[in-house]
């Protein structure tokens, strides 16, 4: 959560209704990664609710691309390092240093 109270949840909910879209409407765009079709409305619910987290990359990408939202804010509500990120955190001082640099620039 941001410090503003923003939940990765709160933003897609707020996106989706400004730009008039139902649960439903959302739910039949954003498609599952393993082809098996789009995401359940009640998933998109439990996600806009904070009862679960998207559980891929994947599904960021497209709430971000569907919704307008920039990938990078949504990765950081949902606590998740972005896919092309992960390969460089191969180490606890990769980590360390990065999340230092990160916390000085939000600051300035």
């Amino acid at each position: 959560m941001s410090p503003d109270g923003v939940t990765f949840g709160r933003a897609i909910s707020k996106a989706r209704k400004a730009l008039g879209l139902s649960q439903k409407e959302l739910a039949a765009r954003v498609m599952k990664e393993e082809g098996g079709g789009s995401i359940s409305p009640q998933y998109l619910n439990d996600i806009e609710h904070n009862r679960r987290s998207p559980s891929s990359g994947h599904l960021i990408r497209q709430f971000s691309g569907i919704l307008n939202i920039p990938e990078d804010y949504l990765y950081a509500l949902g606590g998740r390092l972005p896919d092309d990120l992960r390969p460089d955190a191969s180490t606890p001082d990769k980590v360390v240093e990065a999340f230092a640099k990160l916390r000085r620039a939000l600051r300035d």
